[in-house]
């Protein structure tokens, strides 16, 4: 993945909420990403200004703060381990199908958990192992 890859999901991922979550944008997206060079490229940031979304800002690399690493993919891998695919499409498709079966909920939890990991973070001054 190189920047301008990145840049071009930013766009897809700015249609998306524009398709799936009407009015959404003017009430404003809050977007978590975290500092992997892809995403401080300057033509991924340049792409993630033109999106309108509010970045949030995060630390620097901590599992324990990645809602991909102790939420989204956790769970995931949970569900998807053991099964073998014919090709990246069938792969593909049955990782759409596990987000897109997803209540807002879902999602909303992984964020209030990220809330409470942040102020545990902070309590324990950058001391903290999620185990």
């Amino acid at each position: 993945m190189n920047g301008q890859y990145y840049a071009n999901l930013l766009a897809q991922a700015r249609e998306a909420v524009v398709q799936k979550r009407r009015g959404k944008l003017s009430r404003g997206v809050l977007f978590l990403q975290d500092n992997a060079s892809v995403h401080t490229a300057r033509v991924s940031r340049q792409a993630l200004k033109d999106t309108g979304f509010s970045e949030i800002d995060h630390a620097p690399y901590s599992p324990d703060l990645a809602p991909s690493d102790y939420f989204l993919f956790s769970n995931l891998k949970k569900e998807l381990r053991g099964r073998r695919f014919v090709d990246d499409n069938q792969m593909k498709m049955a990782v759409e199908s596990h987000f897109d079966c997803k209540e807002k909920e879902y999602f909303l939890g992984g964020m209030k958990a990220l809330y409470t990991r942040c102020e545990k973070c902070i309590s324990l001054e950058g001391d903290y192992i999620e185990k």
